[in-house]
């Protein structure tokens, strides 16, 4: 599975509207429930839900805030880079600017974990970070990160 497959760049903004990890959180599900105001709640709801386990920031100015929501069918991925650094309660205490949301099916796990770990190994390359991080458009951003997967 690659991850370029899953978010395209109709669902990458750059940069993010949102100041603070509430309103990142509601721009990153209002990307992918497009429109459905009765299924972006739910899909936040469900990423608010996990979050409050514990963080989804991962360290190194990344979150990959995500939830399991029966309103899906399939992993749903969204992705965004805030102008500046987002204060997120990351697990090494760094604020978050690169950002990458997950919603995947209730009963359908092994994918949205490997949907996770994907985001997770490609994100924890230095050179990986600082070019998603430099993207200025969406397209931009989308063709980094499809040269980071390789063929």
């Amino acid at each position: 599975m690659l991850l370029s497959q899953l978010l395209t760049p109709q669902r990458i903004r750059i940069p993010l509207a949102a100041v603070d990890k509430p309103a990142a959180l509601r721009e990153l599900v209002a990307m992918v429930a497009q429109d459905d105001q009765m299924a972006a709640a739910d899909l936040l709801l469900a990423v608010e839900e996990r979050e409050a386990v514990l963080s989804t920031g991962i360290g190194h100015g990344v979150a990959i805030p995500h939830g399991r929501s029966g309103k899906v069918r399939e992993v749903l991925v969204s992705a965004g880079v805030s102008a500046a650094p987002i204060e997120y309660g990351s697990l090494d205490g760094a604020p978050v600017r690169l950002f990458f949301l997950l919603i995947g099916p209730e009963n359908e796990a092994g994918i949205h974990v490997r949907a996770l770990s994907r985001i997770s190994r490609l994100v924890r390359q230095p050179i990986v970070r600082e070019l998603l991080l430099k993207a200025t458009t969406n397209e931009e951003f989308h063709r980094r990160l499809c040269e980071a997967e390789g063929p």
